[in-house]
């Protein structure tokens, strides 16, 4: 039985574990990765291959935690023709769109006569990209992060990701950090490697920021880090909410949900409709849509769709307008739209790390060549959280000039304030200052 939700009868105990989703899990993982940060930061590459070894079951000596360039190179020779064309034309249209993103370097502006304020911006001098691998690889999540961070001018690009079955990197994965610009790569995962990235191991400098996404023991991981190292946006396991009316195409509908549901038992996945004969539809069509998936890919959808620990499924609404508040609450990772007329709607979507409108721009499309980024806010941060962009790799800083007019005109409010907070220094500093 697919998970089904009638919002007017459901529970406020049912309406909270829908919106909190697998950040239930998130939390139990905390005490776990705990001692890997700490081992990772008192024994270092001993505690990364110790951990790799472990948890990857692939056995690496310290010297081999970095991707040579001769792995690069060969990887450029053994990549299909067409996957490279598919990686070049992805990349093209991320760093397009993403150019646009760019900031002025410098900017002034007269506040008042002879106050003159503005803002620098400059590349963060060095970031960490986290790019996970589940039982394939990711390289789309490689350009997706690289790219910004390269277009921000970023002067070390890191990049930690899992080691496959023999300890590789796929080629398709290597080929895109090299087209993107990555300077360094270590084939380490998980919160042991996200720990070397914020302490610094021999092999692996520190960084100033880390972002990505990955499972629950990663944002676990990021979670206790923050402090010691930004940590970028909270992006754990896939969600997203597709949001329909009685004009959807329920094939469509179907095949759309099996997107984000397929990438884990932990992932989410919602129709949300005030349609009970579209749902009547989408739910008689989603088995047979399941089945066709190779087993282990079945068995996430199944874990999403059907099991108790499962958090996607089928959402009726009384009315678009009570959908729409739902989508609003709920603030999901991915949001594609197929209404009578999605753009009326959508001054109504607020909350949502992407909106993808109408039937020929499914969630595979934002996920990989689109253009806007796919590395989304996870688990209702789309409230306060925005996508991935060139302005996650910069960072701005504050200019002020003061004329001898606009000190003149600045000096005594400046005495005034400082008396009333009781700032004798403060106040010192501007009386009797020759202009």
């Amino acid at each position: 039985m697919i998970h089904f939700y009638e919002l007017s009868s459901m529970s406020a105990e049912e309406r909270t574990r829908l919106l909190r989703r697998v950040q239930i899990q998130i939390d139990e993982l905390v005490e776990r990765v705990r001692p890997i940060l700490q081992d990772v930061r008192q024994r270092g590459d001993e505690a990364l291959v110790e951990f790799t070894a472990r948890f990857d079951r692939v056995q690496l000596t310290t010297d081999k935690l970095r991707v040579s360039r001769a792995e690069i190179e060969q990887a450029h020779q053994e990549l299909d023709r067409s996957v490279r064309e598919a990686i070049e034309q992805a990349i093209g249209n991320v760093r397009t769109f993403h150019a646009r993103q760019m900031p002025h370097e410098q900017w002034f502006t007269e506040v008042a006569p002879g106050v003159i304020a503005g803002e620098k911006i400059t590349p963060i001098s060095s970031v960490g990209l986290y790019v996970p691998r589940g039982k394939g690889a990711f390289p789309s999540v490689m350009y997706m992060l690289a790219t910004p961070a390269s277009i921000a001018g970023v002067p070390r690009i890191v990049v930690c990701t899992p080691p496959g079955p023999n300890g590789e990197v796929d080629p398709a994965t290597l080929v895109a950090a090299d087209l993107c610009g990555v300077h360094e790569l270590y084939r380490v995962g998980g919160a042991q490697a996200v720990a070397a990235l914020a302490y610094g191991t021999a092999s692996i400098a520190r960084v100033h920021k880390i972002t990505g996404p990955g499972s629950g023991f990663v944002t676990a991981a990021k979670r206790l880090l923050y402090g010691t190292v930004a940590v970028g946006l909270p992006a754990g396991p896939r969600e997203s909410i597709t949001l329909a009316d009685a004009s959807a195409d329920p094939e469509l509908i179907a095949r759309d949900l099996l997107i984000e549901a397929e990438h884990g038992p932990d992932s989410s996945s919602l129709l949300v409709t005030d349609c009970r004969p579209l749902i009547e539809a989408v739910l008689a069509l989603l088995p047979d849509k399941i089945a066709a998936l190779p087993e282990w890919r079945q068995a996430f959808c199944r874990t999403v769709f059907e099991e108790a620990m499962g958090t996607g499924g089928i959402v009726l609404a009384a009315t678009m307008d009570e959908a729409v508040d739902f989508v609003n609450e709920y603030a999901p990772e991915h949001l594609e739209v197929q209404v009578h007329e999605p753009f009326a709607l959508l001054p109504q979507l607020k909350n949502a790390g992407e909106i993808l409108i109408g039937r020929y721009t499914p969630f595979c499309t934002g996920n990989y060549c689109v253009g806007t980024n796919a590395v989304l806010p996870t688990g209702g941060f789309a409230h306060t959280y925005s996508c991935t962009s060139v302005v996650d790799f910069l960072k701005r800083t504050g200019i002020a000039y003061l004329t001898q007019e606009g000190y003149a005109a600045l000096s005594e409010t400046t005495r005034r304030w400082a008396d009333f907070e009781g700032f004798p220094a403060h106040a010192n500093a501007v009386t009797g200052r020759p202009v």
